[in-house]
């Protein structure tokens, strides 16, 4: 009987199966970890909390990762999700045991059936809106696919809810059952909604290159003169990625969460300071709205004097155009 005829050899069958089991296992799960143990976190990264952590089971249990990736590649389209691409000391912190027993799956994801999440708490780090955007994706969002998950949710009579209750701000009157009662996050929502805004792209420590994105094309150069030509930040561009979400592509915001810029009396004034400090800093003092997350730390001068300049100039908005170095000004006088 010959010691590799698996017809009738079975005990070689089976240690050969074996054999390539533990040296796949090798290969695809023990060589990575330990590559992985090499890493440090980033500075300011730290562990997940006790609610980030209950917030990552329930992003496990209902299967975010099968739409959403957490992954910047490499290449330039990619440049919508963060500020570079990804590398390994971002995922030190993201392989959290869910129990003794339980490893958390890779949420690295494979498809992008919804944005990537990467850099999400920074983009989109509004609680109103992320509850809101939980509760009827529809309601930021009119052209989105994403399920509803109201079973994160809970009804209850306007009369009955607790100073501790946190309610969904905003939510239009089409996707109100009973004007009588008021939604409210449930622990799971709220802990989903802080792993969510955990998830930054943290900047890399002082001497540490971040890796370049691929172009998608060359750039085109001037006539005549070989030099590079270079328009400036797109105000547009990083509207509709990063305020569009509580303001919308319209301007017209979400009433009852997200104020309005169009006609806004702010953004159409031609004294332009109040108008970037709102963008840098932030505005949570208006009890009719959600608390504004500030931009500062997320935007160049440039970038912030272009999203501004395009937001006085749109929507039937029409009001003078910042600089950057007013930019700064303000910047420089408040930090």
């Amino acid at each position: 009987m010959a010691l590799f005829d698996f017809n009738t050899n079975h005990k070689a069958l089976v240690w050969t199966m074996f054999l390539v089991f533990i040296g796949l296992t090798c290969i695809v799960a023990y060589y990575p970890a330990y590559e992985m143990s090499s890493y440090e976190p980033l500075p300011d990264q730290q562990p997940l909390t006790q609610d980030q952590r209950r917030g990552l089971e329930v992003y496990v249990s209902e299967n975010c990762a099968a739409c959403h990736t957490q992954q910047v590649r490499n290449i330039e389209m990619d440049k919508a999700w963060g500020k570079r691409p990804a590398i390994p000391q971002d995922y030190v912190f993201s392989k959290a045991r869910l129990n003794f027993w339980v490893q958390s799956p890779s949420l690295l994801g494979s498809e992008r059936t919804g944005p990537d999440l990467t850099d999400v708490g920074n983009r989109k780090g509004s609680l109103d809106w992320q509850l809101l955007h939980l509760y009827e994706p529809r309601a930021v969002e009119p052209n989105s696919i994403m399920p509803s998950f109201r079973w994160l949710f809970y009804e209850v009579d306007s009369n009955f809810v607790r100073e501790s209750d946190v309610v969904v701000k905003g939510l239009p009157d089409k996707y109100i059952k009973d004007k009588r009662k008021k939604v409210v996050a449930t622990e799971d929502a709220l802990a989903l909604v802080d792993y969510l805004l955990s998830l930054k792209q943290h900047p890399l420590p002082e001497g540490m290159e971040a890796p370049e994105f691929i172009p998608l094309k060359p750039k085109e150069e001037k006539s005549g003169g070989g030099a590079t030509a270079s328009a400036g930040p797109d105000g547009k561009s990083l509207y509709e990625g990063t305020c569009a979400a509580c303001h919308q592509s319209s301007g017209e915001g979400v009433p009852g969460a997200f104020p309005s810029l169009k006609g806004s009396g702010i953004v159409n004034n031609d004294m332009g300071e109040t108008h970037i400090k709102i963008v840098l800093f932030g505005k949570d003092d208006n009890p009719n709205y959600g608390p504004m997350q500030p931009f500062g730390d997320q935007f160049t001068d440039e970038e912030v004097a272009a999203i501004i300049n395009y937001e006085r100039s749109s929507w039937g908005n029409d009001s003078a155009p910042v600089t950057a170095d007013e930019v700064k000004e303000v910047r420089e006088a408040n930090e």
